[in-house]
């Protein structure tokens, strides 16, 4: 039949309802290309929600959640999703939905069109060997979840639970402010500008989420914001203080998180993507996660905007930002991060 795309009015409640039934049953869906994501970046860091949908007949077959990027910085791209590790067409349709996302940048003047994750559409450059993902089912229990870890990694976390340190969830703004403390010190320590704070107000109000933070002697040394979507947890910003390393209290985060998310009714876990190559990625794999190959696609009407900070055009960028006091990378960081998308 004949398939329509248009773009979604994500001010009306009834057209969210549709969509988010839509991307409910599909496999393949993440929390991404929820309707309620692209609203809580938009409200969130002022980057502009351009949501695709393609019917037939009203029904829907296919979506493109997408995020209009403009950065005096980093330049201008459609991006799916903004701020997210996965996005790209989700159903069928995926010629329609493509073509309709390249006429919509070719209309408000961006040059490129980012895709992460889907299927890559005819004739756009695809990359499917600079991004792993990590992800693997829950055991029943904290035993049985201690013996699915590789000896290594067990060791740690086993050290990580002879030390004194209290677990606390919740999403109230309290617990926001203090991952936020936790998380603004983590990505200045790794050289990366912190997002605004309202983003992570924005997601945790308009999506199902919430905060995991480890403490010791009453000070928040870890923290982690969560989506949860489908049985799946999505361990997502998270970091620690320096005091974290000593207490390995990134170790008891993440083991304290799949007992939260059992809880929670959860089945897998979702560890995100890493660049290939990193110790990040390195640290998954020691967790016992199996790396998969993430498959991005892009399409540009000239050079395509690199904003990964191991491009070595940042390097500069990326180590003064280390040297920056707290202060000032927490007050310029959200400025410079709303742009990277």
């Amino acid at each position: 039949m004949p398939v329509g795309v248009r773009e979604a009015d994500l001010r009306d409640a009834g057209e969210c309802a549709r969509i988010t039934a839509f991307v409910d049953a599909m496999e393949g869906a993440t929390p991404f290309h929820l309707p309620a994501w692209s609203r809580a970046v938009q409200d969130g860091c002022g980057q502009r929600a351009r949501y695709l949908v393609s019917e037939t007949d009203r029904a829907i077959v296919g979506v493109l959640p997408l995020t209009e990027m403009r950065s005096p910085l980093f330049g201008r791209a459609l991006v799916s999703t903004g701020f997210g590790v996965d996005g790209g067409v989700l159903g069928g349709a995926v010629e329609p939905l493509a073509a309709g996302a390249w006429n919509l940048a070719l209309r408000i003047g961006c040059p490129s069109v980012e895709l992460r994750g889907g299927v890559a559409p005819n004739g756009w450059d695809s990359d499917d060997g600079s991004y792993l993902g990590f992800a693997r089912d829950l055991a029943a229990d904290d035993d049985a979840e201690l013996l699915s870890i590789p000896r290594k990694q067990r060791a740690e976390v086993r050290r990580a639970l002879g030390f004194d340190l209290e677990i606390v969830t919740g999403n109230d703004r309290k617990l926001l402010a203090e991952h936020y403390r936790v998380y603004a010190e983590s990505v200045r320590n790794l050289g990366t500008p912190v997002f605004p704070a309202k983003l992570f107000r924005s997601v945790t109000s308009a999506m199902d989420a919430d905060i995991l933070t480890v403490r010791h002697g009453g000070r928040a040394v870890a923290s982690v914001l969560s989506l949860y979507f489908n049985g799946t947890v999505y361990p997502y910003w998270g970091g620690g203080t320096e005091a974290a390393r000593g207490l390995r209290a990134n170790d008891r985060m993440y083991f304290a998180l799949m007992a939260h998310a059992r809880a929670r009714g959860c089945t897998r876990f979702d560890f995100g993507r890493s660049k290939t190559g990193t110790g990040a990625a390195a640290f998954k794999k020691n967790w016992g996660f199996t790396p998969e190959p993430r498959l991005y696609a892009k399409r540009s009407s000239g050079p395509a905007r690199e904003v990964n900070p191991l491009n070595p055009k940042y390097a500069l960028m990326v180590r003064t930002w280390k040297k920056l006091p707290l202060w000032a990378a927490t007050a310029a960081g959200p400025w410079i991060s709303r742009g990277l998308g």
